[in-house]
Protein backbone atom coordinates (compact mmCIF):
# COMPACT_ATOMS: atom_id res chain seq x y z
CA UNK A 1 0.00 0.00 0.00
CA UNK A 2 2.75 2.06 0.28
CA UNK A 3 4.68 4.53 -2.21
CA UNK A 4 5.32 7.64 -3.30
CA UNK A 5 2.81 10.13 -2.62
CA UNK A 6 2.32 13.56 -2.68
CA UNK A 7 1.37 13.67 0.79
CA UNK A 8 5.44 12.12 1.87
CA UNK A 9 6.61 14.07 4.73
CA UNK A 10 3.99 16.95 4.68
CA UNK A 11 0.82 15.02 7.36
CA UNK A 12 3.14 14.11 9.98
CA UNK A 13 1.49 15.87 13.07
CA UNK A 14 -1.31 17.24 11.97
CA UNK A 15 -3.56 13.95 11.55
CA UNK A 16 -2.26 12.86 15.03
CA UNK A 17 -3.01 14.63 18.09
CA UNK A 18 0.56 15.50 20.19
CA UNK A 19 -0.20 13.76 23.23
CA UNK A 20 -0.50 10.54 20.53
CA UNK A 21 2.30 11.13 18.23
CA UNK A 22 4.10 11.37 21.77
CA UNK A 23 3.50 8.40 22.95
CA UNK A 24 4.09 6.01 19.61
CA UNK A 25 7.58 7.78 19.44
CA UNK A 26 8.19 6.44 22.83
CA UNK A 27 6.82 3.23 22.27
CA UNK A 28 8.62 3.01 18.65
CA UNK A 29 11.94 3.95 20.74
CA UNK A 30 11.03 0.92 23.43
CA UNK A 31 10.55 -1.89 21.16
CA UNK A 32 13.45 -0.60 19.09
CA UNK A 33 15.76 -0.82 22.34
CA UNK A 34 14.46 -4.26 23.07
CA UNK A 35 15.15 -5.46 19.18
CA UNK A 36 18.92 -3.82 19.57
CA UNK A 37 19.20 -5.62 22.70
CA UNK A 38 19.02 -9.05 21.32
CA UNK A 39 22.41 -8.69 19.51
CA UNK A 40 23.71 -10.72 17.02
CA UNK A 41 23.14 -14.26 18.64
CA UNK A 42 19.24 -14.20 17.81
CA UNK A 43 19.89 -14.84 14.08
CA UNK A 44 22.18 -17.77 14.27
CA UNK A 45 19.19 -19.24 16.84
CA UNK A 46 16.54 -18.71 14.50
CA UNK A 47 18.15 -20.21 11.55
CA UNK A 48 17.81 -23.95 12.83
CA UNK A 49 14.81 -24.95 14.49
CA UNK A 50 15.32 -26.69 17.59
CA UNK A 51 14.68 -26.26 21.02
CA UNK A 52 16.40 -23.45 22.06
CA UNK A 53 14.80 -21.11 19.24
CA UNK A 54 11.64 -21.51 21.40
CA UNK A 55 13.37 -18.41 23.44
CA UNK A 56 14.67 -15.32 23.49
CA UNK A 57 17.50 -13.67 25.88
CA UNK A 58 16.03 -10.86 25.84
CA UNK A 59 12.82 -10.51 28.05
CA UNK A 60 11.61 -7.61 25.78
CA UNK A 61 11.92 -9.50 23.23
CA UNK A 62 8.71 -12.06 22.26
CA UNK A 63 9.88 -15.80 21.39
CA UNK A 64 8.79 -17.49 18.67
CA UNK A 65 6.61 -19.92 20.33
CA UNK A 66 4.75 -16.90 21.50
CA UNK A 67 4.17 -15.10 18.24
CA UNK A 68 3.56 -18.66 16.52
CA UNK A 69 0.34 -19.52 19.03
CA UNK A 70 -0.97 -15.84 18.82
CA UNK A 71 -0.98 -15.71 15.08
CA UNK A 72 -2.71 -19.27 15.15
CA UNK A 73 -5.22 -18.04 18.05
CA UNK A 74 -5.89 -14.69 16.61
CA UNK A 75 -6.02 -14.65 12.99
CA UNK A 76 -6.44 -18.17 12.19
CA UNK A 77 -2.68 -19.04 10.60
CA UNK A 78 -1.77 -22.57 10.02
CA UNK A 79 0.81 -23.73 11.73
CA UNK A 80 3.23 -23.79 8.94
CA UNK A 81 2.45 -20.34 7.88
CA UNK A 82 2.59 -18.75 11.27
CA UNK A 83 6.12 -20.46 12.08
CA UNK A 84 7.61 -19.05 8.61
CA UNK A 85 5.77 -15.57 9.79
CA UNK A 86 7.07 -15.57 13.21
CA UNK A 87 10.57 -17.08 12.17
CA UNK A 88 10.99 -14.09 9.29
CA UNK A 89 9.78 -11.45 11.67
CA UNK A 90 12.61 -11.98 14.10
CA UNK A 91 15.23 -12.58 12.12
CA UNK A 92 14.47 -9.17 10.14
CA UNK A 93 13.73 -7.50 13.27
CA UNK A 94 17.57 -8.38 14.08
CA UNK A 95 18.88 -7.51 11.21
CA UNK A 96 17.32 -3.95 10.84
CA UNK A 97 17.55 -3.36 14.47
CA UNK A 98 13.37 -2.88 14.33
CA UNK A 99 10.31 -3.73 16.62
CA UNK A 100 9.41 -7.33 15.97
CA UNK A 101 5.81 -5.96 17.03
CA UNK A 102 6.30 -3.16 15.08
CA UNK A 103 6.52 -5.31 12.01
CA UNK A 104 3.56 -7.81 13.34
CA UNK A 105 1.50 -4.57 13.69
CA UNK A 106 2.60 -3.23 10.12
CA UNK A 107 1.49 -6.84 8.99
CA UNK A 108 -1.81 -6.85 10.78
CA UNK A 109 -3.46 -3.50 9.59
CA UNK A 110 -1.76 -4.34 5.73
CA UNK A 111 -3.08 -7.70 5.26
CA UNK A 112 -4.32 -9.46 8.26
CA UNK A 113 -1.44 -12.03 7.91
CA UNK A 114 -2.91 -13.36 4.40
CA UNK A 115 0.57 -13.84 2.43
CA UNK A 116 -1.03 -14.41 -0.63
CA UNK A 117 -2.80 -10.12 -0.46
CA UNK A 118 -3.18 -8.12 -3.25
CA UNK A 119 -4.45 -4.45 -2.78
CA UNK A 120 -6.00 -2.81 -5.98
CA UNK A 121 -2.88 -0.87 -6.62
CA UNK A 122 -0.96 -3.92 -6.48
CA UNK A 123 0.99 -4.46 -3.26
CA UNK A 124 2.03 -7.79 -2.79
CA UNK A 125 2.00 -10.07 0.49
CA UNK A 126 1.78 -9.74 4.40
CA UNK A 127 3.42 -6.04 4.60
CA UNK A 128 1.96 -5.18 1.32
CA UNK A 129 4.89 -4.54 -0.58
CA UNK A 130 4.19 -2.31 -3.77
CA UNK A 131 6.65 -3.30 -6.75
CA UNK A 132 6.16 -0.40 -8.66
CA UNK A 133 7.39 1.80 -5.71
CA UNK A 134 10.33 -0.18 -5.25
CA UNK A 135 11.72 -2.06 -8.04
CA UNK A 136 15.34 -2.03 -7.19
CA UNK A 137 14.41 -3.95 -3.89
CA UNK A 138 12.23 -6.83 -5.58
CA UNK A 139 14.47 -6.99 -8.84
CA UNK A 140 15.71 -10.39 -8.08
CA UNK A 141 12.44 -11.56 -6.10
CA UNK A 142 9.98 -14.07 -7.83
CA UNK A 143 7.56 -14.69 -4.82
CA UNK A 144 6.16 -11.80 -3.03
CA UNK A 145 4.25 -14.62 -0.98
CA UNK A 146 6.98 -15.87 0.38
CA UNK A 147 7.40 -14.61 4.09
CA UNK A 148 11.09 -14.67 4.45
CA UNK A 149 11.00 -11.91 0.99
CA UNK A 150 8.15 -10.07 1.87
CA UNK A 151 9.15 -9.36 5.05
CA UNK A 152 12.69 -8.79 4.26
CA UNK A 153 11.79 -6.50 1.83
CA UNK A 154 9.02 -4.79 4.03
CA UNK A 155 11.46 -4.23 6.72
CA UNK A 156 14.11 -2.21 4.82
CA UNK A 157 11.72 -0.03 2.98
CA UNK A 158 10.09 0.84 6.82
CA UNK A 159 13.78 0.99 8.17
CA UNK A 160 14.74 3.33 5.55
CA UNK A 161 11.38 5.11 6.05
CA UNK A 162 12.31 5.62 10.09
CA UNK A 163 16.21 6.65 9.29
CA UNK A 164 15.04 9.51 6.66
CA UNK A 165 12.30 11.00 9.28
CA UNK A 166 14.94 10.78 12.10
CA UNK A 167 13.36 8.24 14.01
CA UNK A 168 9.49 9.53 13.62
CA UNK A 169 7.31 6.82 13.83
CA UNK A 170 4.15 8.68 12.51
CA UNK A 171 6.49 10.35 9.37
CA UNK A 172 7.68 7.17 8.64
CA UNK A 173 4.58 5.29 8.68
CA UNK A 174 2.60 7.98 6.88
CA UNK A 175 5.28 6.77 3.61
CA UNK A 176 4.84 3.30 4.40
CA UNK A 177 1.03 3.58 3.73
CA UNK A 178 1.39 6.36 0.76
CA UNK A 179 -0.52 9.00 2.79
CA UNK A 180 -3.27 7.12 4.58
CA UNK A 181 -4.77 9.15 6.84
CA UNK A 182 -4.87 7.37 10.87
CA UNK A 183 -2.82 4.58 9.32
CA UNK A 184 0.18 5.48 12.00
CA UNK A 185 -2.69 5.54 14.45
CA UNK A 186 -3.89 2.10 13.71
CA UNK A 187 -0.41 0.77 13.50
CA UNK A 188 0.03 1.84 16.67
CA UNK A 189 -3.10 0.90 18.61
CA UNK A 190 -2.03 -2.73 16.95
CA UNK A 191 1.03 -2.72 18.23
CA UNK A 192 -0.15 -2.43 21.51
CA UNK A 193 -2.65 -5.21 21.62
CA UNK A 194 -0.29 -7.17 19.87
CA UNK A 195 2.08 -6.82 22.70
CA UNK A 196 -0.43 -7.37 25.62
CA UNK A 197 -1.21 -10.37 23.66
CA UNK A 198 1.99 -11.75 23.13
CA UNK A 199 3.10 -11.14 26.83
CA UNK A 200 0.09 -13.14 28.50
CA UNK A 201 0.55 -16.09 25.99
Amino acid sequence: MHGNSALDGVQTQQDLCPKFSLKAIVTAIVFSLAAVSQGADAQSTLAAPTAASDTTPDAGMPALSDITAMLRAQFRVAPSESMKIARAVLIEADRHAISPVLLLAVMSVESSFDRHAVSNAGARGLMQVLPAAHPQLIADTTDLSDPAINVRIGTTILRGYLDESGGDLDAALLRYSGGGRGYARRVVLRMQHLDASLRHE
